[in-house]
This record gives structure tokens, sequence and C-alpha cells, in this order.
């Protein structure tokens, strides 16, 4: 039996991260910060990626991708490539949320935080369902635990080695971890007037 090699990219916050698992090792990895552009930076640097390490999509045995919480664009454009890739490559796509990721890399106990916007935080509580937390609740719980909050390249990596446990029983398609809807601003044009 071969050794699974698994490609996995997130943008579900300020970055591009992608890296390459071949087997239990992460042989590749590339992270770049940045606010805007991750759509056309991705799948250059997947090429990257794979061009460093020696190995083509067609090595590939699945593909592991960051579902959220986070930036909602961001989220879509991560899930839509790895939909797209996946049914182009005939491989499974495997959904791996930033709380599974964050869980997986912690060596201590701590609460799972994904960054939110204007200081709030994702939490997941164990009994609960996922919601943004305010700074004030995010105090409150680190009263209990430490907060864990993901770096970049250890979050990519975490999605790797899940998505590698996890490729030969994965849904169809991975879903977007939304938690709460998306928040773009009205446009700032008048909407057109329809003539009867």
């Amino acid at each position: 039996m071969s050794t699974p090699l698994i490609l996995s990219f997130d943008t579900s916050a300020a970055h591009v991260a992608a890296a390459l698992l071949c087997g239990d090792q992460i042989v590749a990895h590339k992270v770049e910060d940045m606010k805007r552009g991750q759509a056309e930076r991705l799948m250059p640097m997947l090429e990257e990626i794979l061009a460093q390490s020696g190995k083509t999509w067609a090595d590939l045995d699945a593909i592991g991708v960051g579902v959220g919480p986070g930036n909602f664009t961001g989220i879509r454009i991560s899930v839509s490539a790895a939909r797209g890739l996946a049914l182009g490559l005939g491989i499974p796509a495997v959904g791996v949320n930033s709380f599974d990721a964050i869980e997986a890399g912690l060596t201590y106990a701590a609460a799972p935080v994904v960054p939110g916007p204007r200081g709030q935080g994702y939490v997941w509580p164990k009994d609960d369902s996922p919601y943004l937390a305010s700074e004030e609740e995010l105090a409150n719980i680190m009263q209990d635990v430490p907060l864990a909050t993901p770096k970049a390249d250890s979050l990519v990596a975490q999605i790797a080695r899940l998505a590698g446990q996890r490729y030969k029983n994965a849904p169809a398609r991975p879903a977007p971890l939304y938690i709460k809807p998306a928040d773009a601003a009205p446009p700032k044009d008048p909407a057109p007037v329809i003539l009867p």
C-alpha cells in the first residue's frame, strides 16, 4: 500500500496557506499573509507546493480544505477550489473545521478560538453550537482555561493530517462552516430604475 499524499489549503483568514502531507510527514508548506487576492494566489501557490516536492496533481490521494469559521469570502474560495479539484482529479476533498485543526495540534488543555471581527472570536462549546463570542465572553472563558488561536502554518498542517485520517470515509463534498451571515456592505450606488 502506498503512502497517501494529501494537499491541504486554507484561506479562511487574512492568509493563503498550503501544505503537502506524505504519510505522516509535512513535506512542503507555504503561508502568505494577505487581506485580498487569495483567489488569485491560491492555485499558483498549490502548483508551487507540488513542484517544490517533485509531485503532480495526478499523485494526490485527497484534498484537505479549511472550511472555517472565518472570512465568508475566504471560506468560499477554499471550499469551491477543493470541490473543483476533487471533481477534476477524481479524488475526495475533505473539509476540516478550524476548531478540530486547532485541537489536533494542542499539547495542553485549552479552548480553541478562531479570531473574529472587532476583537471577537468564534468558539464551539462541547455541548452547544458554535458562535461568535464578544471580548467579554472570551475573557470569561479564559478564567477557566487558556485560549488557543491558530497560526496559519500549524492550522494548514493539521488540516492535512486530519484529512489524511478521514479521506477514505469523507462525505461527498466539503461544506463551509458559516457561523454568521456574510457582512458585506450594501452597494454605494443606487439601485437601477426598472422601467415599465
